[in-house]
């Protein structure tokens, strides 16, 4: 029986001798996965810190793009208005608030008025503009003209042709 036992205590204890490298390898696998992890969640915290300034990029891009095309409403208007503007005739106010126009000048005849009123017409880009006011003062005729105008379409092709541009497309 003490054999046996003596045996049975061998058996264990050489159980217990494998279950013990076991055990210094799985430890030694967990050590090594735990180095790739901190490794890897260096990579990754740098990878978020890339895509948290590449948004703040493009959205200052975008701000950019989107500057320069609202710039577009405001220099169209001038160069068609100025465009429309006959002989004999000359603006003392213009007023842009929202899509809305005002303007006022001076003109020699009413026929001036009138073909300035029709040349605004062939923009697409205005509504039909409206006189609100004529009045004779000796030589000179006073007027006040409102027009709609809307740009949305043209400015939105035009920052789309720069972000296609920019995008090398």
């Amino acid at each position: 029986m003490m054999i046996l036992g003596a045996l049975g205590l061998l058996g264990a204890l050489g159980y217990f001798f494998v279950l013990g490298q076991a055990l210094e390898r799985k430890e030694a696998e967990v050590a090594e996965a735990q180095k790739e992890v901190d490794e890897l969640a260096a990579i990754i915290r740098e990878v978020e810190e890339f895509k948290t300034k590449k948004a703040e990029l493009e959205r200052k891009v975008q701000i950019v793009y989107d500057l320069k095309a609202n710039q577009l409403g405001p220099v169209r208007i001038m160069d068609y208005i100025s465009k429309a503007l006959p002989q004999l005739m000359w603006l003392t106010n213009m007023d842009v608030q929202g899509a809305s126009i005002s303007i006022r000048g001076e003109a020699f005849n009413t026929n001036a008025v009138a073909n300035f009123m029709e040349s605004l017409d062939e923009y697409p880009e205005f509504s039909e503009p409206v006189l609100r006011d004529t009045q004779q003062r000796g030589e000179v005729y006073t007027f006040a003209i409102e027009v709609g105008y809307s740009f949305r379409d043209r400015v939105v092709s035009a920052a789309e042709e720069m972000t296609t541009a920019a995008s090398g497309g």
